[in-house]
């Protein structure tokens, strides 16, 4: 370990109807682990399959959803995750939607942040919470241990939905901006990788090969071709019961909905230009020039 490297320092907790990071301060690691982390709805799912597919070398059937929990979700209990993790003999990859300072950070560990513009987060996220059934609200909400308000249901059309998530930073989820902000922060750091949605979609065969020079794993010539037909939306919709959590259970319509359009720009037909303009403005305040332009397209540098 570097020791002339500032490593991030976990500064406080993070509690709601989804999250409990106390999870990682009893954690287990391996020095071998990998972190995806994202807001949500960022390419989450996608991540977890394209790290899937590097490790297991292309192969079939490989489920996902049971391989990469959710860490700091507060459902199942974390013996049970834990359990579940210190049984697996492969290369372990685990999910978090935490920002950096709520997470239990390791320099032997890698790490890939996930992102995608704001508002393509939000219809991806409306639509996740428009199909969430009874099931899921039970698991939110009525498991023990619950701190904060519980979730409710969808109330508003998608574009006041979207308005009242960016003035409320993220509501009724949790807050976008400092968790954007925070994985920027430590872009520099080397065992940290930033990915962005737009960019796996313009360039896949590109960003897998970079995804897997990151993790130090050596993909033989032959097992690209599966890798990158089974990282493809079709190939994921098609499989969507590996990949979807509880094999699609929780949600309306079961896993096909959960991996819904993987598509941008949906919101450009509906929000007016005063929409836009707020929500532009809103991310230049909160992240700055450079961060602001990288999330809303992909790009590392300043132009706006």
């Amino acid at each position: 370990m570097d020791t002339q490297i500032g490593w991030p320092r976990k500064t406080r907790e993070m509690h709601n109807h989804h999250f409990d990071s106390t999870v990682w301060n009893d954690f287990a690691f391996r020095d071998d682990d990998i972190v995806i982390a994202t807001y949500g709805k960022s390419g989450t799912t996608w991540m977890q399959q394209i790290v899937g597919q590097l490790i297991f070398r292309g192969a079939e059937n490989i489920a996902v959803s049971q391989l990469s929990p959710w860490l700091d979700l507060r459902v199942p209990p974390k013996e049970v995750k834990f359990a579940g993790l210190e049984a697996q003999t492969h290369r372990r990859f685990i999910k978090t939607h935490l920002p950096v300072e709520a997470l239990v950070f390791r320099p032997e560990l890698k790490y890939i942040y996930v992102a995608r513009d704001g508002r393509d987060v939000l219809w991806s996220l409306y639509n996740h919470h428009l199909k969430a059934n009874d099931q899921w609200y039970a698991v939110m909400n009525d498991t023990p241990g619950l701190v904060g308000e519980p979730i409710g249901r969808v109330d508003l059309d998608v574009v006041p939905y979207f308005r009242r998530w960016l003035e409320r930073d993220g509501y009724p989820f949790w807050p976008i901006w400092e968790n954007v902000r925070s994985w920027w922060a430590v872009r520099d750091l080397p065992n940290v990788l930033l990915v962005h949605f737009a960019n796996l979609k313009a360039d896949l065969s590109g960003e897998l090969r970079r995804i897997a020079r990151f993790l130090d794993i050596d993909v033989p010539a032959a097992d690209w071709p599966k890798i990158e037909e089974h990282c493809t939306f079709a190939y994921m919709k098609a499989h969507a019961r590996q990949t979807a959590p509880l094999g699609g259970a929780i949600f309306e319509g079961g896993a096909e909905s959960f991996i819904n359009q993987g598509t941008n720009g949906r919101w450009r037909d509906l929000l007016t230009r005063e929409d836009i303009a707020a929500y532009e403005s809103r991310a230049l305040a909160e992240l700055g020039p450079e961060c602001a332009h990288w999330l809303a397209t992909g790009k590392m540098d300043a132009t706006v």
